[in-house]
C-alpha cells in the first residue's frame, strides 16, 4: 500500500489509543505504591477502561452522528489528551479512576470511525488492508511501546509515561487535523436507521463472532506468563520475550490478515480459525518444550490478529446501509471478548485443571465460529442451489 498520510495519522491515534489502553497493565506496581492502595484496586483502572470502552461506545457514536468524520475524530483526540493529562495531575486513585474513564470513551468510536474512514479513502479491492493500517498502530503498541512505558514508569514514576502519551495524543490531533479530508456525515447518522440496521441478524451475528474470537485470543493471552512459568520455568526476563514475540506476530498477522481479506472475507476467517484450532492443540503438546512453544506463541500471535481486521471488515459489510454504530459497536465487543477471555481461562484453572487445559479450551472457543460459519455457508450453497 502507497504511503498515504491520512492513514498514518490515523494509525498514529491508534497507537496512542493502545498505550492508553495497555500501558497501566505494566504500571500497575507503581501506581499501587505511590496512591498507597493494594495491586487488585489499582488494577481497576484497567478495568474501567476496558468497559467503559464497551458501555460508551454506541452513545458517543450516536451523539457525534451528524459531526464531520475528519472533527470528530480530531475531537476525540483531543479528548484522549484531556483524560490523560488529567491522569498525569491526578493528586488521588478516585480522580485516576474518573480520568480513566473520561479516555475510554474515546476508543470505540475512533476505531469504528477510523476504520470507515480508512475504507472510504482507498479503492475497494484494499479496504480490508486500509482497516489493517489503522490497526496496527495497536499492534504496534503492544510490541514496543507498552514495554517502554513500563521501563519508563519504573525509573521515573508512572505520571512519566501517562505524560508521553499526553504529548502523543496532542500530536495526533495535530497529524489527523493537517492530513484527513473534510468528512461531511452526509446529512448525519440516522440514530433510528443505525440502531435498526445494528439490531438485524447478520450484523448481531457478525458482533457474535467478534465476541467469540476475542474470547478465544484472551483466553490464552491473559495467562500467557503464568503459563510459561508453570510448564516451561523461564525466567521473568523469559517472558518478556514471549511477550514481545507474540506482539511481533500480531502485527505481521494483522497486515497480512488485512490483505487476505481483500481478496475473501470468507477463506481467511476459515482458514484463520482453522489453523488456531491446529495450532492450540499443537501448543498444548508442546508446553514443556521453550523454542517449539515461542515459535506457535509467535504464529498464534499472527494468527489472532489476523482476525481482527478481517472481523472488522464482516461487521462493516454487514451493516453496510448504516455501518457507523456497528462498527464502533465491534470495538466493545472486542473489548468484552478480552474480558470473558479472562474469566474463561479463570475458570479453567478453578475448576482444578492445569495451564496446558488452557489452549484446549481456547480452541473449543474457536470452534464455535468455525462451525457457525460453515453452517452458514452451506445453508448460502444450499439456497443458490435451490434457486439456481
Amino acid at each position: 500500500m502507497k504511503f498515504n498520510p491520512a492513514l498514518v495519522a490515523l494509525t498514529l491515534g491508534s497507537f496512542t489509543i493502545g498505550l492508553t489502553e495497555f500501558s497501566p497493565m505494566g504500571l500497575l506496581p507503581v501506581i499501587a505504591n505511590d496512591l498507597g492502595i493494594s495491586i487488585p484496586t489499582a488494577g481497576m483502572v484497567v478495568t474501567a477502561y476496558a468497559f467503559g470502552v464497551t458501555i460508551f461506545a454506541p452513545a458517543v457514536t450516536l451523539a457525534a452522528g451528524r459531526m464531520a468524520r475528519n472533527r470528530l475524530l480530531v475531537l476525540l483526540a483531543l479528548l484522549l489528551t484531556a483524560g490523560n493529562l488529567l491522569a498525569v495531575l491526578s493528586p488521588s486513585y478516585e480522580v485516576l479512576l474518573v480520568a480513566r474513564v473520561l479516555t475510554a470513551l474515546c476508543q470505540g468510536t475512533f476505531f469504528g470511525v477510523g476504520a470507515l474512514v480508512a475504507a472510504s479513502l482507498v479503492p475497494p479491492n484494499r479496504q480490508a488492508g486500509a482497516v489493517a493500517a489503522v490497526f496496527m498502530g495497536l499492534t504496534v503498541a503492544n510490541v514496543a511501546g507498552v514495554p517502554a512505558m513500563t521501563y519508563l514508569g519504573e525509573y521515573s514514576g508512572w505520571r512519566v509515561p501517562f505524560m508521553v502519551i499526553t504529548a502523543l495524543g496532542l500530536v495526533s490531533a495535530l497529524a489527523l487535523t493537517r492530513a484527513l479530508p473534510h468528512i461531511p456525515t452526509k446529512g448525519g447518522v440516522d440514530a433510528k436507521a443505525e440502531i435498526g440496521v445494528m439490531l438485524r441478524r447478520p450484523v448481531l451475528a457478525a458482533l457474535g463472532m467478534t465476541v467469540m474470537t476475542s474470547t478465544g485470543q484472551f483466553t490464552v493471552f491473559t495467562y500467557v506468563a503464568p503459563m510459561l512459568q508453570n510448564t516451561t520455568g523461564v525466567s521473568a526476563q523469559m517472558i518478556t520475550l514471549a511477550l514481545v514475540i507474540v506482539g511481533l506476530g500480531m502485527t505481521v498477522g494483522n497486515s497480512l490478515g488485512g490483505r487476505a481479506a481483500d481478496k475473501s472475507l470468507q477463506v481467511t476467517l476459515v482458514v484463520t480459525l482453522v489453523s488456531l484450532i491446529v495450532l492450540l492443540i499443537a501448543l498444548k503438546l508442546v508446553l514443556t518444550q521453550l523454542i517449539p512453544t515461542l515459535l506457535l506463541l509467535f504464529i498464534w500471535g499472527g494468527l489472532c490478529f489476523a482476525l481482527v481486521p478481517t472481523m472488522q471488515m464482516r461487521v462493516m459489510r454487514a451493516a453496510q446501509n448504516a455501518p457507523t454504530l456497528a462498527s464502533s459497536v465491534n470495538i466493545g465487543a472486542f473489548n468484552l471478548g478480552n474480558g470473558l477471555g479472562a474469566v474463561v481461562g479463570g475458570a479453567v484453572l478453578n475448576a482444578g485443571f492445569d495451564y496446558p487445559e488452557i489452549p484446549l479450551v481456547s480452541a473449543a472457543v474457536f470452534a464455535i465460529p468455525l462451525v457457525f460459519l460453515l453452517a452458514q455457508g452451506a445453508g448460502a450453497r444450499t439456497q443458490a442451489h435451490r434457486y439456481g
